[in-house]
């Protein structure tokens, strides 16, 4: 395969497995054909994936899209998917349009996709519509973002036009990121009447990526999923509110009265994983081994042991920095602490060296304390 002057990363590997992943866990259980779309193909290393390792030749008829708008890429896209070429059940269809016009066109023409992956540049929320409106009842769009000023608070107005939403600079910033990206894919999927389910949701802090299901109807109260973050920058301490049951604020935990919150919303509350869909992944990988780098099960690993609740995410190294203490932590040993007392606790798998837990702030700087000097 030829990557040509386009643009192509090798490390972003694992997010390109579990795309090939998502499709054969998908393609296991069909029972009619399927069609998937790439809609930013590049060189088209996806669709070449999608038709050699994902699809299996006993299942129904398969309909690979591979869109690219830029022409020159046209011979490119040729050359590389010739080993599709001659096999069973599989067609192929490559086109040069831009994405907008692509996704309108399939919806005049009442064509629908199973597996939808946008792998855009810069923010991708003007087309995200116009590809839930033909995602099949199930379907799986696979998104990624480079945006990432705007939603971690370096660029709040670009926040505010892109996201429709207010964004402030926070240690868990990539999560707030991704939390702010599935909020804007919640609203379009309920303005269609949809549910919408996060299957994965990761970074490495340059590019922000989504995999999400969507359901024909809602889930019961899935609207409370939408709400908004404070943070007081003074004291470090935070709260969660949903949207439906929003009212004033809390004090933080500034004793003097001078606190005041920064509030990043509307983003989504809810769960950022499904660690039984990740779970069923990594069994089908030990069944494909050519398939899932050794960084691609370790992403799947960590994902799978941090569902995205609750909310609230600390940084260790902020907690010891704010206690003046000599180091750090040792994370597993304050999770385990933190549970103990009858909290919930995990290590977040969206950026390392913090823990998500439900335990008031100031338990947790008691126990940071605790396991910093061993003062038990």
């Amino acid at each position: 395969m030829q990557t040509g002057s386009g643009f192509f990363r090798k490390d972003s590997r694992p997010s390109r497995d579990l795309s090939v992943l998502l499709a054969t866990h998908q393609a296991s259980a069909a029972q009619r054909p399927l069609r998937w779309l790439d809609l930013m193909a590049g060189c088209g290393i996806r669709g070449l994936r999608w038709g050699l390792e994902a699809y299996p030749e006993a299942r129904p008829d398969l309909e690979l899209w591979l869109n690219d708008a830029d022409p020159d890429r046209s011979s490119l896209l040729a050359s590389n998917l010739q080993l599709l070429q001659g096999i069973r059940g599989v067609s192929l269809t490559t086109t040069h349009r831009a994405a907008e016009r692509l996704l309108r066109q399939a919806y005049l023409d009442q064509t629908f996709f199973d597996l939808i992956d946008m792998d855009a540049f810069g923010c991708p929320n003007a087309l995200l519509q116009s590809a839930l409106a033909v995602l099949r009842f199930d379907g799986l769009l696979v998104l990624a973002s480079t945006d990432g000023r705007s939603p971690t608070g370096h660029d709040r107005p670009a926040a505010v036009r892109h996201f429709g939403a207010a964004a402030r600079a926070h240690p868990a910033s990539w999560e707030l990121a991704l939390r702010l990206q599935l909020a804007v894919l919640a609203r379009e999927a309920w303005q269609l009447g949809r549910g919408l389910e996060p299957v994965a949701s990761f970074s490495e802090g340059r590019t922000f990526r989504l995999a999400v299901r969507l359901r024909q109807r809602l889930a019961a109260d899935e609207e409370s999923q939408l709400g908004l973050l404070a943070r007081c920058e003074r004291c470090g301490d935070q709260a969660v509110q949903p949207l439906l049951k929003l009212s004033g604020w809390r004090s933080c935990r500034c004793t003097d009265g001078q606190g005041k919150w920064a509030i990043t919303g509307p983003l989504w509350l809810g769960p950022l994983q499904m660690p039984a869909v990740l779970g069923q992944l990594l069994k089908l990988a030990d069944s494909h081994p050519d398939t899932l780098s050794s960084a691609g099960r370790r992403l799947l690993q960590r994902l799978q042991s941090d569902c995205g609740l609750p909310v609230c995410c600390w940084s260790t190294a902020e907690l010891a920095s704010r206690l003046s203490l000599a180091g750090t932590p040792p994370l597993q040993e304050l999770i385990q602490s933190l549970q103990s007392a009858g909290h919930q606790a995990c290590p977040s798998a969206v950026m390392t060296g913090q823990l998500r837990t439900d335990a008031p702030m100031a338990e947790l700087l008691q126990q940071c304390v605790q396991h910093v000097t061993g003062d038990r």
